[in-house]
């Protein structure tokens, strides 16, 4: 029999324990996200929050005493995470850092999941004492432009030289980007705040089927999301939140020789993804032995960039690193235009477009493929110098063979790279292509309720949900489409939350914290805050008289 009571009917079931499920589960708890505030009215208002109830507020309406309150203390919704990695946030996430010896995040330091506080990434750093392990990204807000090249640009006839920097220089600030260790440290700090932490939220469960229907085993007449799991496990649940990052499970290309027709991975090779230690035991054996090793690495991306460092590091003898465009350099993995704390222009002809198709090559054009950051392709330009890093560009690999007598993979190119030697293994670092309709546990929901798409991106409305009548919310990448080329990212993490939150308080009414205090309580808060409409309380004061 299931420990569980599988009865019982969920508010909110998150699939995925990442940034972008963590983002909606604490922003499900926090009452006064900071989106909605500026940078001014936020610190006032939590200022009120915090030290306000310790004052004697009474209502002049009933003589209710107003008692200080802590809206962190129960969360408004019944939720649940199903994860298929582990039974914490983040674990993927922390997998992936250790396998990769990641030390720093590439997004800026206003990019983070908290939803109370733009700066609280930045805020810890400091009360942590750990600023000075801050990674500045230059060459990003234009502290490196000189005064002759301002003016010389200023000057030009060419309008296009006036727009010498993308980012506005009072946010110089934010573009650090953090190391992993507090970053993940941030991330359970929220978890702790909202009390997400426990079995009893984030449980190890793989889903298998989604289907929305009338339960007979609950007595209501109203739809529920049921939801079936590895586990043998059944949930209930009135919405449900899609938070799986790219979803789709990573694949090796199909290269003669190197993929059989059963989609079987022979021995040697593995995708970036499904590394759980690197360099190989085969190559980390050779390397003790002494012998001379080679590896293939396959990919244009920072991941790519981030192993062929690695594996180097770690006493690989040269690494020939294979990809099939040009090198790209970039800070992020967007466009700079694209990055910043308030919508820019290019947001506002994304959100413009006159149809999701029209928005999915606005994501194209801003992604334009992978790209590694200025600091990693300095690393590997130094490999390259010392000779133990060979790196093409617009090269593919056309065809591979394994000795199975000596272990070692024997490849073909196009164009072919003459005296090529055997390598000990093969790395793809290639990505996920994201298909939101290959989704194996969605075929029901699919079949039932279809939804037309682009790109492998589902057209859901602007709340983030499938349509108006099912309350199936989509975050992170697949929902590209309207939170544009950085949904995938921490950034489009917090504001695909923000979106959702609203929604689900719409479609759940009646759990808003401090209920239990009467509307009394909320308005007198929001006329003392400045929040709404002031002269409403002047209405109702009125109405006493």
């Amino acid at each position: 029999m299931s420990e569980f009571n599988e009865t019982v009917v969920h508010d909110v079931i998150i699939i995925g324990s990442g940034p972008c499920g963590l983002a909606v589960a604490s922003r499900l708890c926090e009452p006064s996200p900071s989106a909605l505030f500026t940078d001014d009215e936020h610190q006032r208002y939590h200022w009120i929050k915090k030290y306000g109830r310790r004052m004697t507020l009474k209502n002049r309406k009933n003589g209710r005493i107003l008692e200080k309150r802590n809206p962190c203390e129960a969360r408004r919704y019944s939720t649940l995470v199903l994860d298929a990695t582990g039974n914490q946030w983040m674990n993927r996430w922390k997998t992936l850092f250790t396998a990769f010896d990641i030390q720093h995040l590439r997004s800026p330091m206003f990019w983070h999941v908290d939803p109370s506080d733009r700066d609280a990434l930045l805020a810890m750093a400091h009360n942590e004492g750990v600023e000075g392990e801050l990674f500045e990204l230059k060459n990003c807000v234009g502290k490196e432009v000189s005064k002759h090249l301002r003016r010389a640009r200023a000057k030009g006839r060419n309008p296009r030289h006036h727009a010498i920097v993308d980012i506005d220089e009072r946010d110089r600030k934010d573009y650090f980007t953090p190391p992993t260790s507090l970053f993940l440290d941030h991330c359970k700090s929220i978890a702790d705040r909202y009390h997400l932490c426990g079995d009893d939220i984030v449980r190890h469960e793989a889903v298998q089927d989604i289907d929305y229907r009338v339960v007979e085993e609950v007595p209501s007449d109203d739809e529920l999301f049921v939801v079936r799991t590895d586990k043998g496990h059944t949930h209930y649940a009135r919405v449900v939140v899609l938070a799986a990052g790219p979803g789709n499970k990573p694949r090796i290309p199909c290269i003669p020789g190197l993929v059989d027709g059963q989609g079987l991975v022979p021995p040697q090779v593995c995708h970036s993804m499904q590394i759980r230690e690197f360099p190989g035991s085969v190559v980390q054996d050779r390397i003790v032995a002494r012998k001379t090793t080679n590896i293939l690495m396959i990919g244009g991306g920072l991941t790519s960039a981030q192993l062929s460092d690695l594996a180097i590091r770690r006493g690989v003898t040269k690494v020939w690193h294979l990809m099939r465009g040009p090198c790209k350099v970039k800070l992020f993995d967007v466009d700079l235009s694209w990055m910043g704390k308030f919508r820019n222009v290019e947001q506002a002809y994304f959100w413009g477009a006159d149809s999701d198709a029209e928005r999915l090559q606005h994501i194209l054009r801003a992604r334009n493929g992978g790209s590694m950051t200025p600091m990693y392709h300095k690393k590997l330009k130094k490999h390259v110098e010392t000779g133990r890093l060979e790196l093409r560009e617009h090269t593919c690999v056309s065809s591979a063979s394994f000795d199975t007598e000596k272990g070692v993979w024997h490849v073909q190119t196009e164009p072919p790279i003459p005296e090529m030697p055997a390598f000990d293994f093969v790395y793809f670092a290639t990505g996920i292509q994201s298909d939101f309709f290959t989704l194996p546990y969605l075929k029901t929901l699919l079949a039932r309720h279809p939804i037309d798409g682009h790109g492998g991106l589902p057209c859901i409305t602007e709340d983030l949900m499938w349509d108006k009548d099912l309350p199936f919310f989509v975050t992170g990448r697949f929902a590209g489409l309207q939170l544009g080329p950085a949904a995938g990212n921490l950034g489009g993490a917090r504001v695909g939350a923000e979106r959702i939150a609203w929604a689900i308080e719409d479609l759940l009414p009646g759990r808003t914290p401090g209920d239990e205090g009467g509307e009394d309580t909320d308005e007198e808060l929001h006329y003392v805050t400045g929040r709404g409409n002031r002269f409403r309380s002047l209405s109702v004061a009125g109405e006493d008289g």
